[in-house]
């Protein structure tokens, strides 16, 4: 059986995110959407709105499993049993950064784990959850950015933000 993990923060998942989803859905038996949690890095939304929303828009895919998960991410495969780690791109920059966490994983798990790369759709080359925060904090629409399940969840982000 083929298990490939697609990790990152999605703080929030974005379109870009969801495409990469799916399309890597098709080519594991399983594909578990591991939502990282660095404790040097702050984020938006809390581990468990980030879980939420990501269930909000992928919860029904069947060979999907949906994890949290601390630390590094060649201990979190190991756990699940997976093989495959599932990385997006965007541009050049991206694969030089990538590259660099791929051979690393490649060596802590010593040659057992395997790292693709999805290059990403043309509509989504730019964008990002950081994208997706800069226009939200500034009152700009997020619709064409984020599925429609967690706009609300983005306003009530920022509404929150600003009466601190």
């Amino acid at each position: 059986m083929r298990v490939g993990v697609y990790a990152g923060s999605f703080d929030p998942i974005t379109k870009g995110h969801v495409d990469i989803i799916k399309r890597a859905a098709k080519l594991t038996d399983n594909l578990i959407v591991g939502i990282l949690n660095n404790g040097s890095k702050k984020y938006w939304f809390s581990l468990e709105e980030r879980r939420i929303m990501v269930e909000k828009i992928i919860g029904g895919i069947d060979n999907i499993e949906i994890k949290t998960f601390e630390g590094l991410l060649v201990d979190f495969m190991q756990e699940n049993d997976a093989q495959i780690i599932v990385r997006g791109l965007r541009a050049v920059s991206d694969y030089e950064y990538e590259l660099q966490l791929a051979l690393g994983n490649s060596m802590l798990s010593e040659g057992e784990l395997e790292t693709i790369f999805l290059p990403a759709s043309r509509e989504n080359l730019y964008l990002s959850s950081s994208l997706v925060r800069e226009i939200a904090i500034n009152k700009g629409k997020v619709d064409k950015f984020v599925n429609k399940e967690i706009i609300e969840d983005i306003e009530n982000k920022v509404l929150h933000m600003k009466k601190r």
